[in-house]
């Protein structure tokens, strides 16, 4: 289980370096910003690699962005509202992009616009949450699991909207939420791959 929730980023950058701690032969490079500059962490280790970049870009989710919708910022105790994830090893890997927006349009509207862009990936399923930012399901190096349609978590049930499309390998999700007149959404890409496959 992998959560897509965008925030905590410098913590969880801190964790990421702190886990090169238990692993043999590790290279650590950590360039984390208090200047408001994005934070980055490459881990490499003789098993694989873990990559991580506050500063992701959303073309790599292969979406576009909301027309008029602005890019959440970071909080006043630094936590990110973007991130671009890589872990890499000869068993399985997982590439998670996620980046966090606001608009003052209803969510309807927004949905509307995601729904028409998702559909050059395959079949839009929508899912119902009480959480922005959920858990998702990642099955990397699963192979039973890995090609199946995404399905949606939980009972299906809130007020915040998701749009998914794609396996479970290979997935772009919507997640949207209402905030006072406006949303407040999510743009998310997950690529994982077992030992089978080539890199992501």
């Amino acid at each position: 289980m992998l959560s897509h929730r965008i925030v905590g980023n410098k913590f969880a950058l801190t964790i990421v370096a702190a886990s090169c701690l238990v692993l043999p032969a590790c290279s650590v490079s950590v360039k984390d910003h208090d200047n408001g500059e994005n934070s980055k962490v490459d881990i490499e280790t003789p098993i694989g690699g873990i990559h991580v970049d506050e500063g992701a870009d959303v073309r790599d989710t292969g979406l576009t962005v909301y027309p008029g919708a602005r890019q959440k910022q970071k909080t006043s105790d630094g936590d990110s509202k973007s991130a671009n994830v890589n872990i890499s090893s000869g068993l399985f890997g997982v590439k998670v992009v996620a980046i966090e927006y606001q608009s003052d349009d209803p969510p309807d509207k927004v949905l509307s616009f995601y729904r028409d862009q998702m559909k050059k990936y395959g079949s839009v399923l929508e899912c119902h949450t009480d959480k922005h930012g959920g858990d998702l399901d990642v099955h990397a190096g699963d192979k039973h699991d890995e090609s199946r349609p995404v399905s949606c978590n939980g009972d299906n049930h809130g007020n915040v909207i998701e749009l998914k499309t794609g396996t479970n390998d290979n997935q772009h999700l919507v997640s949207v939420e209402p905030e006072s007149k406006g949303s407040d959404f999510a743009l998310v890409y997950i690529k994982t791959r077992g030992k089978r496959e080539g890199s992501i």
